[in-house]
């Protein structure tokens, strides 16, 4: 069944109640690599529930897989699941998260656009507590073998870098472990666990969820260009460009200018094959 784009963007919003409290935010930041030295007192604001602050990018997983299952369940939208990939993420802050919450989550598709020989479909997530909005969340779905039905192309988006060296250049090892840590968050996926569901994806191995490279290269933004501080970040949007094992390197470097951070992340052992792109961080 073809996708019906104007179905899809009429449908009423799904909405939902979503909590956490600080056992969600340590076990997120722990996915995401955070603790190493444990003693660090940069590496405790990511660990240690009395010091605590939330790294924005929690945004996708709190209530986690609602937003991405609500959407694609929405009426016009009747796709394969074997066909999807996460294309994009984009989370842009209207205040801290703080550490315990309590907040509803509504769900839309709000643009469907026809590339051709796929579809791309913009899910948008609006959170919002009893102090107002919290975040807004964008997820673009590629969804293979779903386009020409007739629909806009949509933006082309292509951050270029610029044309120098970085200003900062961060290694992150990923551990063996660390996607099955990770998991725990809300991602079930077999794809990041099983041998064999990974072969029967193309893959040698279990591959890295592509929202922990994501919540790790916010991380090291937030660490060395942010000077640590959670609250500078407006805004984080990047295009899935590629895959990652666990026990390989990310190579994060980052480009500062007035506002805002650019970023290229590769993986170092594959001669920096691209990870994320189109990436930048907004910042106070």
């Amino acid at each position: 069944m073809p996708i019906d784009a104007a179905k899809a963007l009429a449908a009423a919003p799904r909405q939902g109640d979503i909590a956490w409290d600080h056992k969600d935010i340590q076990l997120y930041h722990l996915g995401l690599g955070a603790g190493l030295p444990a003693t660090d007192p940069d590496e405790l604001r990511y660990t240690l529930e009395s010091k605590l602050h939330v790294l924005p990018s929690f945004a996708t997983v709190a209530g986690a897989g609602m937003a991405m299952l609500g959407g694609l369940a929405a009426p016009g939208i009747d796709v394969n699941l074997a066909a999807v990939l996460h294309g994009g993420q984009s989370v842009e802050l209207h205040r801290p998260i703080p550490v315990k919450g309590r907040a509803t989550s509504s769900a839309k598709v709000a643009a469907v656009y026809d590339k051709g020989k796929a579809a791309v479909i913009v899910l948008r997530t609006e959170v919002v507590d009893a102090d107002g909005p919290l975040w807004t969340s964008d997820a673009q779905i590629f969804v293979k073998g779903e386009g020409g039905f007739g629909g806009e192309r949509g933006p082309s988006v292509n951050n270029e870098l610029p044309q120098r060296a970085p200003d900062r250049v961060e290694d992150r090892r990923i551990r063996e472990e660390q996607a099955l840590l990770y998991r725990l968050s809300g991602d079930w996926n077999p794809l990041h666990a099983d041998p064999e569901f990974a072969k029967l994806a193309g893959f040698d191995r279990p591959i890295l969820h592509g929202l922990c490279s994501y919540g790790m290269t916010l991380k090291a933004v937030v660490d060395t260009a942010l000077g640590g501080d959670v609250s500078r970040v407006r805004a984080y949007r990047t295009r899935f460009a590629g895959i990652v094992f666990p026990g390989e390197t990310l190579r994060i470097r980052m480009w500062q200018e007035p506002g805002l951070v650019r970023v290229s992340v590769t993986a170092v052992e594959r001669d920096d094959a691209p990870v994320l792109a189109d990436t930048v961080v907004e910042h106070a």
